[in-house]
C-alpha cells in the first residue's frame, strides 16, 4: 500500500455518523473557544519578550504581520472545515486530500503546536500565579516554582504550580465538553474585559517618548555567553515569528468540529471572527504596553528582572498603579486556564482522529459514554504535559510551539489548493477567494516566519519531525486502517 493513500471523503462522513462525541457547541461557543485560546500567551506573556528581544515599540507591527499570516491560513482552514467538519484539524484535512504520510507529518507536527503550547501556557500560568501570591505576601520556595535548568540553587527543583494546573484542567475536561465550554465562556468574558481595561486604563499612563524611535536600530543583545540579533526590520520579522504562538487559538476551533452543532457554517465563522477580534486587541495592547514602559526595561538582567515574565501587570506596577496590576494579574491567572483548556482539548481531539485511523494506539480513541469525552486520552496527555511543564524552561517550549503552528498553517495552505484542483466539484459552504494568490501568500509568509525562528527551535523541531517519520514507518504505516482494508478507498 502506498504511503500516499488518501482517506476518502465518504470515510470521514461515516466516522461522523458513528462518532460518540456530543454535538453541543454553537457558533458563539466555538468563537469563545478561539478567543479563549488566542488571548493569553500573546498579551499576558510574550509581549515583554517580543518587545525586548525583537521589535521594541514596533511590536505592534509584528502582531500585524503575524495576523496577516494567520488570515491566509484562516481562510484555508475555513474552506476545509466546510468540507470536512471532523475532529483532527489539519491532520484530517491532509489525510483527505494529499495522503497518509503527509497527514502523519502534520499530525506529528501538531503535537508541537498543542502539547508544547499547553506546556508553555502551564509555565506562564505558574509565573502569574506566583506573582499573585506575592501580592498577598505569600512566597513559595524557589525550588518548588522553578524548572531545573533555571534553578539557581542546588538540589532538586520543579515547577509545582505548572504541574498542578494541568491536573486541574484535565479534571475539568474529563467531565464533558459542555461543562468545559461553559467554564471557558465565563473565563473569556473575564479576559476580554481585562484586555479592554488594559487598553483604556493604560492610555492615561502612556509616555510617547517610549515610542521613539518606533523602530530601534538593529543591534545585538548579549546575555551571558549568547548573542541575539534584535530590532530593525529583521527584529520586527523575528518578533512576528516569536509571538506567533499567540495565534494558535483559531486553529483550535477546527479541532472541535466533531462537537459543533452546525460545523459547516459555524466553524468557518468562529475561525475568522476569533482571529479578527484578537488581532485588533493584540495591536492595541502592544501599543499601550510599549508606551507605558520603555522596551529596554523588559531586560531580565536589568532594573525590573521579573517584568518580562508578567509584562502587562508590571507596567502598571511601575506606573504606580498597583491596584490595576492586581486586577490584571488575577485576570491573567484565571484567563490562562482557558488557554490551557482549549489547547489540551485540541490535542486530545487530534489524537482521537489519528487513533480512529489506526496511526496511534486505539486507547486514544475510546470515548467515555457518560461524559462524551476521550477520558483515557486526556489522562495520558495530561500526565505527559504536566511532567514536562514542571521540568522545562519556557523559552524552548514557546519557540517549538511557534514552529509547529507555522508548519501546520503552511501545510493547510498547500492542501486546500491541491484539493481545489483535484476535486473542484466538492460541496463547499465556504470558499477561499482568489485561492491561488491566498495559498501562495500563506505558504510564503508562514515559511519565512519559520526560517526566522531561533536556530535551537528549528533544530529541535526538525529533530522531532524526524522522530515522527521513524515512528510512522516503524509503527503507524502497517497499522493504518486504510492499510488493513477496513475502509473503502
Amino acid at each position: 500500500m502506498s504511503i500516499w493513500r488518501v482517506k476518502p471523503i465518504s470515510a470521514f462522513e461515516a466516522d461522523m455518523k458513528k462518532s460518540d462525541l456530543k454535538r453541543v457547541l454553537g457558533k458563539w461557543s466555538l468563537t469563545a473557544i478561539g478567543v479563549g485560546a488566542i488571548i493569553g500567551g500573546g498579551i499576558f506573556v510574550l509581549t515583554g519578550t517580543g518587545a525586548y528581544y525583537h521589535a521594541g515599540p514596533a511590536l505592534a507591527v509584528s502582531f500585524i504581520i503575524a495576523g496577516i499570516a494567520c488570515v491566509f491560513a484562516a481562510l484555508c482552514y475555513s474552506e476545509f472545515a466546510s468540507i470536512l467538519p471532523v475532529e483532527g484539524s489539519a491532520y484530517a484535512y491532509a489525510y483527505g486530500t494529499i495522503g497518509e504520510i503527509f497527514a502523519w507529518i502534520i499530525g506529528w507536527g501538531l503535537i508541537l503546536e498543542y502539547a508544547m503550547g499547553s506546556m508553555t501556557v502551564a509555565v506562564s500560568w505558574s509565573g502569574y500565579f506566583n506573582k499573585l501570591l506575592k501580592m498577598f505576601h505569600i512566597h513559595l520556595p524557589e525550588w518548588l516554582t522553578t524548572d531545573p535548568a533555571s534553578y539557581t540553587g542546588e538540589g532538586f527543583s520543579m515547577n509545582l504550580p505548572a504541574f498542578l494546573i494541568v491536573i486541574l484542567v484535565i479534571s475539568i475536561l474529563i467531565k464533558g465538553t459542555k461543562s468545559a465550554a461553559k467554564a471557558n465562556n465565563f473565563i473569556v468574558i473575564l479576559k476580554v474585559s481585562a484586555v479592554i481595561f488594559v487598553i483604556i486604563a493604560g492610555l492615561f499612563f502612556i509616555n510617547t517618548a517610549n515610542w521613539t524611535p518606533f523602530i530601534p536600530a538593529a543591534t545585538q543583545i548579549i546575555e551571558k555567553e549568547t548573542t541575539h540579533n534584535a530590532y530593525g526590520i529583521g527584529g520586527i520579522v523575528s518578533g512576528a515569528a516569536a509571538i506567533f504562538f499567540a495565534y494558535v487559538g483559531f486553529d483550535a476551533v477546527s479541532t472541535q468540529a466533531g462537537e459543533a452543532v452546525n460545523p459547516k457554517k459555524d466553524v468557518p465563522f468562529a475561525i475568522i471572527a476569533s482571529l479578527l477580534i484578537c488581532t485588533t486587541l493584540y495591536i492595541l495592547v502592544s501599543l499601550v504596553l510599549t508606551g507605558m514602559m520603555n522596551y529596554k526595561d523588559f531586560n531580565p538582567l536589568g532594573k525590573y528582572p521579573d517584568a518580562i515574565k508578567a509584562p502587562v501587570a508590571y507596567a502598571f506596577d511601575i506606573a504606580g498603579q498597583g491596584w490595576a496590576g492586581l486586577i490584571i494579574t488575577i485576570a491573567a491567572t484565571v484567563g490562562l486556564v482557558s488557554v490551557l483548556m482549549v489547547m489540551i482539548m485540541g490535542q486530545s481531539r487530534i489524537f482521537l482522529g489519528m487513533s480512529k485511523d489506526g496511526l496511534i494506539p486505539s486507547v486514544f480513541s475510546k470515548v467515555n459514554p457518560l461524559s462524551g469525552t476521550p477520558k483515557t486520552n486526556l489522562i495520558i496527555l495530561g500526565g505527559i504535559i504536566a511532567t514536562v511543564a514542571a521540568f522545562t524552561p519556557i523559552n524552548k517550549l514557546a519557540d517549538m510551539t511557534s514552529f509547529g503552528t507555522l508548519f501546520a498553517f503552511t501545510m493547510v495552505c498547500i492542501a486546500v489548493w491541491i484539493l481545489r484542483v483535484k476535486q473542484p466539484g466538492l460541496t463547499r459552504t465556504f470558499k477561499v477567494p482568489a485561492l491561488p494568490v491566498i495559498a501562495v501568500l500563506g505558504i510564503a509568509i508562514n515559511t519565512y516566519l519559520m526560517i526566522n525562528l531561533s536556530h535551537d527551535a528549528q533544530f529541535l523541531s526538525l529533530g522531532w519531525l524526524a522522530i515522527g517519520i521513524l515512528v510512522y514507518f516503524g509503527y503507524s504505516k502497517k497499522r493504518s486502517r486504510l492499510n488493513n482494508n477496513t475502509e473503502n478507498e
